[in-house]
């Protein structure tokens, strides 16, 4: 299980990663919901491992090591870190990907048979940039998960290539939810699906607000009609006695 408490990431001026807190296991999808581009990319970054936080805790099965949370994840997707270049294709990623993978894992992973096992060879020859939002994520996580080692998957912003979620939902879902390879998946998206009722945090909601407590100011004291009576009578007291 990943356990993230008050992980936050300080920025020049203001957090690069408010204060966030969540969990995920395997065979689960959480959504992470923020709408900055930067933050949900540094939290993507932070929850797998690839940068390290200002303050707070993560541990991956009760495991605080950075390593550990390094190995056992993936980082699919993100922009400007390793989003895959648009003008690469499709064939050429795969190599690339493939080449990256552990040594002992690499053998039997050559790209025209992966592509074919996998089902990819109708998009071999296209370019990055014109896969359909479905078919990009169902490579990039495919993949990630080439690396057997991967227990978490963390994709950042797959909404940002769809606004449909029919797009992305279900592939994310599926994977979780595979029964011969449970995954702990967590997508960093700029608002939650309407569709969307399982797991959700929201990026910032270990943010503590404290305010002082107002006092009233006391009640201005109106005297009544009798108490007026009774001023005016011990002030003719006070002259009486000063005239003696």
């Amino acid at each position: 299980m990943l356990s993230v408490q008050q992980l936050q990431i300080n920025g020049r001026r203001t957090d690069l990663l408010p204060p966030t807190s969540l969990q995920v296991q395997r065979g689960e999808l959480l959504l992470v919901s923020g709408g900055g581009q930067d933050q949900r990319t540094a939290l993507a970054l932070a929850l797998s491992g690839r940068m390290k936080s200002s303050d707070g805790t993560l541990t991956w099965d009760n495991s605080a090591k950075v390593r550990k949370v390094r190995l056992a994840s993936a980082l699919v997707d993100s922009p400007g870190v390793n989003e895959p270049e648009q003008h690469l294709s499709v064939r050429d990623l795969v190599t690339e990907d493939l080449s990256l993978i552990p040594r002992r894992y690499r053998g039997a992973l050559l790209s025209k048979p992966w592509l074919k096992v996998n089902r990819f060879e109708d998009i071999a020859d296209l370019w990055i940039e014109q896969l359909p939002a479905n078919r990009r994520l169902e490579l990039l996580t495919s993949l990630a998960l080439a690396d057997p080692a991967v227990d978490l998957l963390v994709v950042d912003s797959p909404d940002r290539h769809s606004a449909d979620a029919s797009a992305w939902l279900p592939r994310l879902q599926a994977l979780a939810s595979d029964a011969g390879r449970p995954l702990a998946v967590v997508a960093t998206v700029s608002a939650l699906p309407d569709e969307w009722d399982g797991p959700a945090a929201v990026i910032g909601n270990s943010v503590k607000h404290t305010t002082e407590a107002v006092q009233p100011e006391p009640a201005a004291v109106v005297p009544t009609s009798g108490d007026a009576d009774v001023d005016e009578h011990q002030e003719d007291q006070e002259l009486q006695r000063t005239a003696k």
